[in-house]
């Protein structure tokens, strides 16, 4: 079954042809040119330079916004404080947004916070009442560790503490501020001597889903703000000069509703604090404009299409048992075929990936479009698991086209097993449901490996194939794939004869 040396050479010299050379090449600058084209198109409007985007420690985008009511806290301290009340206000969706009602997000936050100073993407460590997920202690924008999933009234107010001690930063809840529950103890390397230490409060947009297609989704995104109203404010290790700063981290009182409605801030009336705000403290994504490396590679499903039918048509075209037709398909032959057709549709899509996204990223940055950054692990896994992908799939076609012996039919039941699902879960045309069903069970499932964007519990966003989150794991998605291109190639070779001399009948390979 293992083809020879010299069956692989005789493989490579009929796959050498211009035509299918050609096709190659235009798969290649299919994914080349729709991904710089994609690129260039691509510049943020911001009457100027635009300002660079918060990083935070680890050098990622994040979301750091929200309104600080602050002080200095040394290198030792803590402060408590109770919460009493938590609101929030949410905007109609259009055509009505001018128009508010009571309510929050399940992710607004208000609370107290240690932080770095009012950088926006300074390291920092909060614990905080949420609008739906009960009391979080969160820090440095990726992490988050569970309370109690108690909220606050007015009748079951909340205690909150936390407590420095050099780089360790720990909270605390309470029920009553007597008997207290901790939360977590965090590390934050690198903290200064003096930190800033108060009360917060900020409120992610509300992400509402407006359906298109056969029953796909587009995202809107409601304008929203949050307060906490605190009392019993306590502070140990805090300077012994200077007071209160009602300042903002980021952007505060920008938006039209801020303007003209309803101002953010921090408000002290009868012995109590009132803050209030808008914006996020989080990791960014797509949801947040950024663009994930991927969007570079919007050519691929062209070369998807081109790269199985070169494989089909390699399979099929001039191949006919007997004296007559030349020499007959056997299993070392079309094991030979399968290594070819897979090696050179993996290197094309390695020089081709390769190429676009370090291009496509620098070109988008340079027009001010933030790019969400990934490690050069995942960077080559993006990149070599694609060239693999194409290559898998161009063996699957290969084995349709020796099963079903038309190269017609198995351009289309290729076309339908694998780009079909890709193309139409990409874009919000099916329902979620069925577009995630559709790439767990259909070859298509190897396209997860291109996925680079993180799923925060923490971050409401919509996580779907249309927004760039495929339901499988890259490497399951990719095992997945690879199932199906073993299985029918195995099918293929075990219905082959193993030499010329047992082929049969004559077989018809149009």
């Amino acid at each position: 079954m293992f083809p020879t040396n010299e069956q692989l050479r005789r493989e490579w010299a009929e796959f050498r042809r211009a035509s299918r050379l050609i096709a190659m090449a235009v798969a290649a600058l299919a994914v080349v040119a729709l991904g710089l084209l994609y690129a260039f198109g691509n510049h943020a409007s911001c009457g100027g330079p635009c300002p660079a985007e918060p990083t935070g420690p680890d050098g990622s985008l994040v979301n750091d916004q929200f309104s600080f009511l602050h002080r200095d806290m040394g290198a030792d301290g803590s402060i408590t404080v109770r919460m009493t009340s938590m609101t929030g206000t949410i905007t109609y969706p259009p055509p009505n947004h001018d128009q508010i009602l009571p309510g929050l997000v399940p992710w607004a936050k208000a609370g107290i916070i240690i932080k770095d100073g009012v950088r926006p993407g300074s390291s920092y460590a909060a614990l905080m009442v949420t609008g739906g997920h009960g009391v979080r202690m969160q820090y440095d924008y990726r992490h988050d560790i569970a309370g109690s999933g108690r909220g606050v009234t007015s009748e079951a107010p909340r205690w909150l503490r936390l407590t420095r001690s050099g780089d360790t930063v720990t909270g605390h809840e309470s029920a009553d501020g007597t008997k207290w529950t901790k939360v977590g103890a965090v590390r934050l390397p690198g903290l200064p001597e003096t930190v800033q230490v108060g009360l917060f409060a900020t409120s992610p947009g509300d992400l509402t889903l407006r359906r298109t297609g056969l029953g796909g989704a587009t995202e809107q995104v409601r304008w929203t703000q949050a307060g906490g109203t605190f009392d019993n404010i306590a502070l140990q290790g805090t300077a012994a000069v200077g007071g209160w700063s009602d300042d903002a981290v980021g952007e505060r009182n920008r938006t039209d509703w801020e303007k003209y409605h309803l101002a953010s801030g921090a408000v002290e009336k009868n012995g109590t604090i009132t803050v209030t705000g808008t914006g996020d403290i989080g990791p960014a994504g797509a949801e947040d404009g950024a663009r994930p490396v991927e969007r570079t590679l919007g050519g691929l499903a062209l070369a998807l299409l081109v790269v199985l039918v070169v494989a089909v048509r390699f399979a099929t075209t001039g191949h006919r048992a007997g004296p007559a037709g030349g020499a007959p398909v056997t299993r070392p032959r079309l094991a030979a075929k399968a290594i070819v057709v897979a090696a050179v549709t993996f290197v094309t899509a390695l020089l081709a990936v390769g190429m676009v996204i370090p291009v496509g990223v620098t070109i988008l940055k340079n027009n001010g479009i933030p790019v969400i950054g990934v490690s050069a692990l995942t960077g080559t896994r993006v990149v070599v698991g694609t060239a693999t992908v194409l290559a898998l799939a161009a063996v699957l076609a290969l084995a349709l086209g020796s099963l079903l012996r038309r190269a017609w039919l198995a351009i289309l039941v290729a076309a339908l097993a694998i780009a079909v699902p890709y193309v139409v879960t990409i874009v919000p045309l099916p329902a979620d449901g069925l577009s995630q069903w559709l790439l767990r069970v259909t070859p298509a499932a190897g396209f997860a490996v291109q996925q680079t964007l993180v799923e925060y519990p923490q971050v409401v966003a919509h996580y779907a194939p249309s927004a760039g989150y495929f339901p499988l794991p890259w490497w399951a998605g990719i095992a997945v794939l690879c199932a199906y291109a073993t299985t029918l190639l195995g099918l293929a070779l075990n219905r082959l004869p193993q030499s010329g001399e047992r082929a049969g009948r004559p077989v018809d390979w149009r």
